[in-house]
């Protein structure tokens, strides 16, 4: 079965969390150098490809450096919100987002991506928007050595109820909600590795870099 076309996906929107501290890194991972640009600027030009209709980055208060490299990239001043509270972790980063109100009234799901997977490939997230093509209702998550991976792509409905939601986690979050939930299943081993470490980017690069030699052949 191929791939539903990018313009008869219902309208999409993406959350790119980027207000992590990237202490274990010892630099900002959205401004790693990455594929011609950064991991923020790769991410975003992904997300636009595959047809988003709007993209917000989640980030840190008084970040000047992504900030910088957001105008350098023309990322709408509008979609860039910052998380008051970012040392609760990421699930208050997803709340921020979910109460924001800012997006667009045409949109009717919405792809939660991590700001450090850079080398997940372009056709594995082409495959988690047409799973949630097919299943409009239901959560739907990129499955990978038996675990559920990022990114997640929430209905309209579990949008709604993020809003309210007094859970300490996504995880929890997604077993407590209404919604269905469907996992597809994705050869790619990219899922599996985030980008915490020094030593986690060169891993990245390099699998990115296969991959993509891979894909050519």
């Amino acid at each position: 079965m191929g791939f539903t076309p990018v313009n008869a996906i219902p309208p999409f929107g993406v959350i790119i969390l980027g207000a992590g501290a990237s202490v274990r890194m010892g630099w900002p991972k959205l401004l790693l150098p990455w594929n011609g640009t950064t991991v923020i600027g790769h991410l975003i030009g992904q997300w636009r490809e595959l047809g988003a209709a709007q993209i917000a980055v989640v980030h840190r208060p008084g970040d000047a450096e992504l900030a910088v490299e957001l105008d350098r990239l023309a990322f709408p001043a509008p979609d860039r919100l910052p998380n008051p509270q970012p040392e609760r972790g990421m699930f208050s980063s997803i709340l921020c987002a979910a109460n924001w109100d800012g997006w667009r009234a045409e949109i009717a799901r919405w792809a939660v991506a991590l700001g450090d997977q850079p080398h997940v490939r372009p056709g594995t997230l082409r495959a988690i928007l047409d799973c949630s093509a097919q299943n409009p209702g239901a959560v739907c998550q990129p499955e990978f050595g038996g675990h559920a991976r990022h990114p997640v792509i929430l209905p309209r409905r579990a949008f709604e109820e993020l809003k309210s939601s007094r859970d300490k986690t996504l995880k929890l979050f997604l077993k407590r909600t209404a919604c269905p939930s469907v996992k597809c299943s994705i050869a790619d081993p990219g899922l599996a590795l985030d980008m915490d470490r020094p030593g986690d980017y060169v891993r990245a690069q390099v699998q990115s870099s296969q991959l993509s030699g891979h894909e050519k052949t």
